[in-house]
């Protein structure tokens, strides 16, 4: 039986785990470009008025 290589699969988990946080980075850096909130369950944003 082959010795298991578990450099091999801590590296595979680093590099998924690097990818999900640079896939988050770009969600967050984008949502920040486009003037979203990142909780899209705010009041009024600027700009907006009520009617009054």
């Amino acid at each position: 039986m082959a010795k298991p290589n578990y450099s091999f699969e801590k590296r595979q988990r680093e590099i998924a785990k690097k990818k999900k946080q640079d896939e988050k980075a770009a969600k967050k850096a984008a949502a920040k470009d486009t003037g979203a909130p990142a909780d899209p369950s705010g009041g009024p944003r600027d700009g907006e008025r009520g009617n009054g």
